[in-house]
């Protein structure tokens, strides 16, 4: 009788959640219709590499973590021990120089040649 209490507690909190999650006004800024919204996030630096290829950095909690914004999603990354430019999520390592930022997702470098754009 106990464990069906609790799983009507669990389903219960579970809609309300789920139901919440909906009421917020989430907005996509690479998915906008509306080309008079930037598509440029809030505080972040873009990047374009070869290929033209292009991601967003924005930099957290005093440069410590750099916040990577994919077109399709986005991860955090920490600043690597005994770095001051490299920061990584384990996986996906990004490396900033001003002239030649790299990126790699992975065993593969999928971003190379990178400079980030001055904003206007």
């Amino acid at each position: 009788m106990i464990v069906f209490f609790k799983q009507v507690a669990l389903a219960t909190l579970l809609s309300l959640l789920l139901a919440s999650c909906r009421s917020i006004g989430l907005t996509n800024p690479f998915g906008s219709k509306d080309k008079s919204i930037s598509p440029v996030p809030e505080d972040a630096i873009e990047y374009i590499c070869d290929a033209n290829k292009h991601f967003y950095v924005r930099m957290l909690n005093n440069g410590t973590d750099a916040w990577l914004i994919y077109p399709d999603h986005e991860v955090n990354l920490m600043k690597a021990a005994g770095s001051n430019t490299r920061y990584t999520s384990g996986i996906i390592t990004l490396e900033l120089n001003a002239q030649n930022t790299t990126l790699n997702d992975g065993d593969k470098v999928a971003y190379v040649a990178c400079k980030p754009q001055v904003k206007k």
